[in-house]
C-alpha cells in the first residue's frame, strides 16, 4: 500500500481540517463551564468538531460528558486495545505574536496557531493515520483508540473522569512531546505559596501569569513610589523590555514551557530582583533570594542531576502578590531516583524561616518504561522507517504527557529532531511537511501496535 502518495493526495483536506480545528480558541474557561461543556463552550466545541468528523468518516465515537471523547476503530470484537492519548486544549495565547494566535495563517510551509505542536496538530497527524488505515481496508487484531483529552494542560481532569468509566487501553502513546520516542517522564510538583503578610508596602500589588506550567512572561506591578529612573536603568543592564505607565511598571520575559524554564526568561522572578531592595513584602524578597537566575533549586541546596533523566527543575507561573492576599505558584519537575523525603523537609523548613505558607500542592510520580521493552522497539522502528534516522535515540523528558496515565505508554512525538520547540511560546507553528511526515510515521506505528490481521 502506497500510503506516502495518500496522504499527499489528501494533503489540502488534512491542512483545511487542521486550521479549522486550530481556529477554535479551546482555552479552559470555567467561567463558562455547563453540563457538556464543563470546561467552557470552546473546549466543547473542539470536542465536538473533533467526534464530529470522526462520525462522518464512519468511525465508532463517544462523548463522555464533554470531559474527554473517543473515536475507534473496530474490526470485530477484539479483546485487546491501542490507545492514542491526545488533547484538545491549549494554553492561553500569551503576547508579543507575529501572526494572530487562532488565524492558522500559513506563512513559508508553516501554519502558525496556538495548539499547532501542543496538542492538535499530533491529534490530526493520529486521525488521518487512522482514517487511511480504515478507508484501505486494512483489519487490525487490536481495537485502536483515540482518546481525546480536554484537560492536559490544568489538571487531567478529563481523561481521569473518562477512566473512571471506561477500560484503559493494554498499551498505547502519546504524541504530545517528541521524536524518536520518549520512554521516562519526571514527576511533577506543584506548590501555591502564600504568606501572612499584609503591611504596608511600596508596592501596590505583582500580576502576571495563568498557568502553572508556563514561565511568566509578563507582570505588572502597581507601586506607590516613584521608581521609574530605576526600573529603566534595571531594564537596560538586564537586556529586558518594559515600560512604565503612571504608577504601573510593566515588565517582558520570554515563555517557555515549564518543564524547561531555563530557555525562558521569568518575568515574575526579575520583577521580584529589582523591587528587593524597595519592598519589605516578605514573599518577594523570598522568590529573589531563592529563584533569581536558578531554575534548579541550587540555591536551597536541592539540586540534582540524573544521569538519565536530567536536572530537577523548577517553573514560577502565576505571581499574584497583593496587601490582602498572595498566590504565587511553583511547578517543579523530578527524575525517577530523586529524593523526594529529603526535599520535603529542606523545602518546608524554608519555607517556614520565610514565612512562606503552602496553601495547595499537587504531586506525580515519575514515568519510565524500560527502554528495551517491545513497545518502544516497535514504535521507534516505525520513527526510523520514515526517517532514515538512526542517530537519535529514544530519552527522556521533563514534561509529563498523557503517556503517564497509562499501564504501558510512551510518548511518540511529533516533535522532530532539530525542530524549534515552540509550544507554550508565542508563534507557536508547525511545518506542514512535518504534519504529513508524522501521518506516515503514525501510519507505521498503528499497524505495528495493532497487529495487522492477515
Amino acid at each position: 500500500m502506497n500510503f506516502e502518495k495518500i496522504v499527499y493526495n489528501h494533503k489540502d483536506e488534512i491542512v483545511k481540517t487542521f486550521q479549522e480545528l486550530l481556529q477554535i480558541p479551546s482555552v479552559l474557561d470555567e467561567s463558562d463551564a455547563s453540563v457538556g461543556a464543563p470546561f467552557g463552550n470552546n473546549i466543547r466545541k473542539a470536542l465536538e468538531y473533533m467526534l464530529a468528523k470522526g462520525k462522518e468518516d464512519g468511525f465508532e465515537v463517544l462523548n463522555d460528558e464533554g470531559y474527554a471523547g473517543r473515536i475507534s476503530y473496530k474490526c470485530g470484537n477484539q479483546k485487546e486495545s491501542v490507545g492514542i492519548l491526545c488533547h484538545l486544549d491549549v494554553v492561553p495565547e500569551g503576547n508579543n505574536w507575529t501572526y494572530p494566535p487562532y488565524e492558522a495563517r500559513i506563512v513559508d510551509g508553516k501554519i502558525f496557531a496556538r495548539g499547532t505542536t501542543d496538542d492538535k496538530g499530533p491529534t490530526i497527524a493520529c486521525y488521518y493515520a487512522l482514517k487511511f488505515i480504515k478507508e484501505t481496508n486494512i483489519k487490525l487484531k487490536k481495537e485502536i483508540q483515540i482518546i481525546l483529552g480536554t484537560d492536559e494542560e490544568t489538571g487531567w481532569r478529563g481523561v481521569n473522569h473518562y477512566f473512571k468509566k471506561y477500560e484503559m487501553p493494554s498499551i498505547g502513546f502519546a504524541p504530545d512531546c517528541d521524536f524518536p520516542l520518549v520512554y521516562g517522564e519526571k514527576g511533577r510538583m506543584s506548590f501555591d505559596l502564600s504568606t501572612n503578610y499584609h503591611e504596608e508596602d511600596v508596592v501596590e500589588y505583582i500580576h502576571g501569569g495563568d498557568r502553572y506550567n508556563v514561565v511568566l512572561d509578563q507582570v505588572v506591578a502597581k507601586l506607590n513610589k516613584d521608581l521609574s529612573n530605576e526600573f529603566k536603568k534595571y531594564l537596560t543592564d538586564h537586556n529586558l523590555k518594559g515600560e512604565v505607565k503612571g504608577d504601573l511598571y510593566i515588565l517582558e520575559g520570554v515563555a517557555a514551557h515549564a518543564m524547561e524554564p531555563q530557555k525562558g526568561v521569568n518575568a515574575g522572578i526579575h520583577m521580584c530582583h529589582f523591587l528587593k531592595d524597595y519592598s519589605n513584602n516578605n514573599m518577594i524578597k523570598f522568590i529573589d533570594k531563592y529563584f533569581y537566575d536558578d531554575p534548579y533549586f541550587e540555591k536551597m541546596g536541592l539540586a540534582y542531576n540524573d544521569y538519565e533523566m536530567g536536572p530537577i527543575t523548577v517553573n514560577m507561573g502565576i505571581m499574584n502578590i497583593e496587601k490582602d492576599k498572595t498566590r504565587v505558584t511553583l511547578d517543579s519537575r523530578f527524575p525517577v531516583r530523586y529524593d523526594i523525603n529529603k526535599f520535603n523537609e529542606t523545602f518546608n523548613k524554608i519555607l517556614t524561616d520565610n514565612g512562606i505558607i503552602i496553601a495547595a500542592k499537587t504531586f506525580k510520580e515519575p514515568h519510565y518504561i524500560d527502554p528495551n521493552d517491545d513497545l518502544v522497539k516497535l514504535l521507534h522502528k516505525a520513527y526510523v522507517k520514515n526517517t532514515n534516522d538512526t542517530v537519535n535515540k529514544p530519552f527522556t523528558v521533563g514534561g509529563g504527557t498523557y503517556a503517564g496515565i497509562l499501564k504501558k505508554g510512551v510518548a511518540f512525538g511529533m516533535l522532530f529532531p532539530g525542530e524549534p520547540e515552540l509550544a507554550h511560546q508565542k508563534d507557536e507553528c508547525i511545518a506542514i511537511e512535518s504534519l504529513l511526515k508524522g501521518i506516515l510515521i503514525y501510519i507505521d506505528a498503528i499497524l505495528l501496535l495493532g497487529e495487522v490481521d492477515a
